[in-house]
């Protein structure tokens, strides 16, 4: 592994969690590759209250988002686009028109905005909290109770072991059973015996592999903290027959309005009792005898992932590796043709503009992975990898990410129709579009498949829809099979109206 070079690390980094409930902002230092914060920004703009009957948020919630960002944006002025990330998070995987916010986002805050993948939030969840704790042995429950999902994780030091997102939230548990502000006791059980339902399906596994400590790392998970704290029911760590007695005094109380006396901020008021209920169901299912709060949460770990790809630790990588291991891929011939894409791509990034570091990966990674559906069939076996890697769990990657992964892995051979870019993007076709003529050139390039780099190997782009590829005098005539594979793909180009000339 190459050891980083500080001359190269940017001195600041950024995180953005753009959750159902809050959009919160993290700015750290990156001192000999360590993080300090530096600065905490957070606002309260529930876009998981923005979704209509048909779930697309409004234009009311959308605006508040960005009036949000508006204010993040200027602190990221000048920073480099690899020290920054942004992600959204449940509101945003729900939302239908996900895609019109996110491009509004992008305008006001001059980066990339990506969402992520239920599982991916509690990976970076855990990555954040067990930042923050003290390095011990032993395995660790973690939860997360944000807005629109709740996060459970199973990990030890910084590894995660098990990692789940259930569609349960503060928010949306809020709108459902407790719309008027009223805390009626039907209600409140009702609550508890929807997240008692949601956790059936994860109740068995965790509790079979087990933790030695519990903690929390959630705005709702803080409050109930305090809460026991202020009421002397607890010293600020929870459990059990401390949530029963905060739900007892909470269906006494009748109405959030009432909650300020329990020293519950104004604008948590009308959530509280939903996280309580959730997080009252998950110490029942779980057999959790006691948990405490820490601050480390989604945002600082996406600060810890910033490093990791900044020092080469990048855990695409890693989850790249597994997925070549998980399904047999024969990875002596992916790196043949690795090494040939990369020699063209290096040839016409600049020109196809396509020379983003992601852009580079993207392609590596697709070289890696363009034969994992293959263990499932031969016939088709492009589209099923394209299955495969768009609807697994994928460490590392956003759902964006995950996207433009398997379009190239669908695209690399046969039909090169509209269908391929099919849910994708209208901006980032021309993209794909270019990377995706780069994989399937080095695909039938090492199509007889004995690790031979083409001598000579030149691609030029005479214009942006037209390639010119040529090889050392005579190599091609030595290889009819190549030829006749190059002069069929010139059909094939011709759909997306590109144009191939084999000199």
């Amino acid at each position: 592994m190459t050891a980083p070079n500080p001359a190269t690390e940017p001195e600041l980094l950024a995180a953005i969690d753009m959750g159902s409930n809050s959009f919160h902002m993290v700015i750290a230092r990156l001192i000999h590759g360590e993080i300090r914060t530096v600065e905490k920004m957070g606002e309260k703009v529930q876009l998981g209250a923005g979704l209509d009957a048909d779930n697309n948020l409004t234009e009311d919630a959308q605006q508040r988002g960005l009036d949000c960002l508006s204010r993040f944006a200027q602190r990221l002025q000048g920073m480099p686009t690899s020290a920054v990330q942004i992600v959204g998070t449940n509101a945003l995987r729900v939302a239908r028109n996900a895609n019109r916010f996110m491009e509004r986002a992008e305008a006001v805050l001059g980066f990339p905005v990506e969402i992520i993948a239920g599982r991916e939030e509690a990976r970076l969840i855990y990555l954040g909290v067990s930042h923050t704790l003290a390095d011990d042995t032993g395995r660790r429950l973690v939860i997360d109770i944000g807005g629109g999902s709740t996060e459970f994780i199973i990990g030890e030091r910084f590894e995660a072991q098990a990692l789940e997102s259930l569609h349960m939230g503060c928010v949306s548990f809020r709108n459902r059973y407790f719309p008027d502000g009223k805390i009626p006791r039907k209600q409140m059980d009702r609550a508890v015996t929807h997240a008692s339902q949601e956790l059936l399906n994860i109740r068995h596994r965790f509790r079979h592999l087990g933790w030695q400590s519990a903690v929390g790392s959630s705005g709702s998970i803080k409050a109930i903290s305090s809460v026991l704290a202020s009421l002397k029911l607890t010293n600020g760590t929870i459990t059990l027959d401390a949530l029963r007695e905060l739900r007892q005094r909470l269906v006494d109380m009748g109405n959030v309005e009432r909650l300020s006396d329990l020293g519950v901020r104004a604008d948590r008021q009308s959530i509280f009792p939903a996280g309580l209920a959730i997080l009252l169901a998950a110490f029942e299912s779980l057999e959790i005898e006691s948990m405490t709060y820490t601050d480390g949460a989604l945002r600082e770990g996406l600060l810890y992932d910033i490093v990791g790809r900044i020092q080469h630790e990048d855990v695409r990588e890693r989850t790249t590796q597994a997925l070549q291991g998980r399904y047999d891929i024969d990875t002596s011939h992916a790196a043949a043709v690795e090494e040939t894409a990369i020699a063209a791509y290096r040839q016409v990034a600049e020109a196809w503009q396509i020379n983003t570091e992601f852009d580079e990966d993207l392609l590596r990674w697709a070289c890696r992975l363009h034969e994992i559906g293959l263990t499932i069939s031969h016939s088709q076996y492009h589209k099923h990898g394209a299955y495969l890697l768009r609807y697994s769990d994928l460490s590392g990657f956003s759902q964006q990410g995950q996207q433009n992964l398997a379009t190239l892995v669908r695209g690399h051979r046969r039909k090169f129709s509209n269908a391929v870019f099919e849910g994708c993007d209208e901006d980032d076709v021309p993209r794909l579009q270019r990377l995706c003529i780069l994989l399937r050139l080095a695909n039938l390039i090492q199509h007889p498949r004995n690790m031979e780099q083409p001598a000579g190997f030149k691609v030029e782009i005479t214009s942006p829809s037209e390639l010119t590829v040529s090889f050392a005098e005579g190599w091609l005539e030595e290889r009819p099979l190549t030829r006749a594979d190059l002069e069929n793909e010139k059909d094939y180009l011709a759909r997306q109206k590109f144009t191939l000339n084999v000199v």
